[in-house]
């Protein structure tokens, strides 16, 4: 019986998955990578460490499905999506830390852009002028890196987003590796017109980018080329899929129709609204996405709200702050009181992303008084995630004039029944969760799937999802608006604080 894998690069860590036909888990390998934080502000990855960890991934989750790589007909990639990655062609090395998504070393830069240029960005990309995107992180490596400008100047210096690294190294890399991304990714970059499907001349322009450096443009699911039978899955697999995470989760939640949503939680949280095959431009702070296009067929977009920190709050409760020794003890220690206590914690540690997009912003705690805990604050970090997912939706609702009457949720976080419950009574609606959570990586190895045949259809698809739990609210409208009242008093402490 053939399998299907899926290689899962997220912002924390990187995981190889292993489905069968009915979408189900059959073997995985997770490993973590460092977070490696130079200054305030910027947030990079060791590209070389990734890559390490990727073929330990596949060699680990090989081992405990006791399968070998024969025994896939197709392999998909999804990544976390803004982090630039500079390598040279002729080493295989990469030329700097990758700059991650997080990082906002560029704020400034992008704030002396002409206001002509700013607004020809946000038509052509459907984006916003943030540091959140590749574009100004390609700028910053090009102006700030000696060794980057050497390859350059060379002809061996390649650009990409994660996806592209993996691909080109999985596809042999200096022995060949082809220099390849998707529609999805391509869209986060301010690079990519949504109209043509290709980089824009004049938008490269703007950032002195040559167009060399960058990656061919492709749909999410077709053969880009074979792994390197030299290579970790020992056998000439097609690679056949490529989302960015969070289009990579719609398709895992089976949302191919217009109208549909999920949320996914993981370090930061992500909302999408399929469109269909129109593009709808947000009045509301949202970004308009490419969500993905299947071999040759019609593009489909989505409205896209955008939340920095959620997960990665959590994290930090652990890890800077010490309150936890472990993330899954948060739910304990926030149900141990009753509510916050009066304490709001707004994590806007890289600014605050859709709908304010405030660059300016950084992470406060209010509402402190002597009888407060740390079990308040890790409530209080609970409602933070929860809070900000309903701006996003409260953004998408009017922007597309669609009321929700429930919304799927996937991702790490919705294990924490407590913090599902206080979404559900934070945003007055049902939050349904699938009975497999790893929609991520599955909606890779589903676009890799159609790609080769594996699954004849999206229909074939959507009859493989299940509901897993729901939760209703339980909170009178009193109780929500006032809360929401709250939060949004202490988002306007958060402003203002960079200068």
């Amino acid at each position: 019986m053939p399998y299907i894998g899926s290689l899962d690069q997220g912002t924390s860590s990187t995981r190889f998955m292993i489905f069968d036909h009915a979408g189900q888990i059959v073997g995985q390998y997770q490993l973590e990578h460092r977070q490696i934080l130079p200054s305030p502000g910027w947030v990079e990855h060791d590209a070389a460490e990734i890559w390490q960890h990727t073929q330990e991934v596949i060699v680990g989750a090989f081992k405990q499905a006791n399968l070998i790589g024969a025994d896939l007909k197709a392999i998909g990639i999804t990544n976390q999506r803004e982090t630039t990655v500079v390598w040279d062609v002729t080493t295989g090395l990469p030329l700097a830390n990758a700059i991650v998504w997080q990082d906002v070393r560029t704020a400034k830069f992008l704030e002396g852009l002409p206001e002509g240029d700013k607004e020809k960005l946000r038509h052509r990309t459907g984006l916003q002028i943030a540091p959140y995107f590749s574009a100004s992180k390609i700028h910053w490596l090009i102006a700030n890196n000696p060794s980057v400008q050497h390859a350059i100047a060379a002809g061996s210096a390649r650009i990409g987003t994660m996806d592209s690294w993996l691909l080109w190294n999985l596809s042999g890399g200096v022995d060949g590796g082809v220099h390849l991304t998707d529609v999805t990714n391509a869209s986060r970059t301010l690079l990519m017109n949504l109209e043509t499907l290709n980089w824009d001349a004049e938008l490269l322009l703007i950032f002195g980018i040559p167009r060399a450096l960058l990656p061919e443009i492709r749909s999410s699911s077709q053969k880009y080329a074979f792994t390197d039978p030299a290579g970790p899955l020992g056998s000439a697999i097609p690679i056949a899929g490529i989302l960015g995470d969070q289009q990579a989760a719609m398709v895992g939640q089976a949302c191919f129709d217009r109208g549909e949503s999920k949320t996914t939680y993981g370090t930061g949280n992500f909302a999408l609204l399929n469109t269909g095959t129109e593009i709808v431009r947000s009045k509301n702070g949202l970004l308009t996405t490419v969500l993905f296009q299947l071999s040759d067929q019609s593009v489909h977009y989505a409205l896209e709200g955008s939340v920095a920190v959620t997960g990665s709050a959590i994290q930090w409760l652990r890890d800077q702050l010490g309150i936890i020794n472990d993330v899954s003890e948060i739910e304990r220690l926030a149900a141990s009181v009753p509510d916050n206590g009066g304490v709001c914690f707004v994590p806007a540690f890289s600014g605050l992303f859709a709908p304010h997009w405030r660059s300016d912003a950084r992470g406060v705690i209010v509402g402190l008084t002597r009888a407060s805990t740390k079990a308040h604050l890790a409530r209080a970090a609970l409602e933070a995630i929860c809070y900000q997912t309903r701006d996003i939706i409260d953004a998408m609702v009017a922007d597309s004039g669609v009321p929700l009457t429930q919304m799927r949720v996937d991702g790490g976080i919705t294990a924490n029944e407590l913090c599902m419950q206080m979404q559900a009574d934070i945003m007055g609606i049902d939050i349904t969760r699938p009975l497999i959570g790893e929609t991520t990586a599955l909606g890779a190895a589903y676009v890799a799937g159609l790609a080769v045949g594996f699954w004849s259809s999206t229909d074939e698809i959507k009859k493989l999802w299940q509901q897993s739990r729901q939760w209703q609210p339980r909170i009178t409208a009193q109780s929500r608006n006032e809360g929401y009242r709250q939060w949004r008093k202490a988002i306007e402490r958060t402003l203002n604080w960079v200068e």
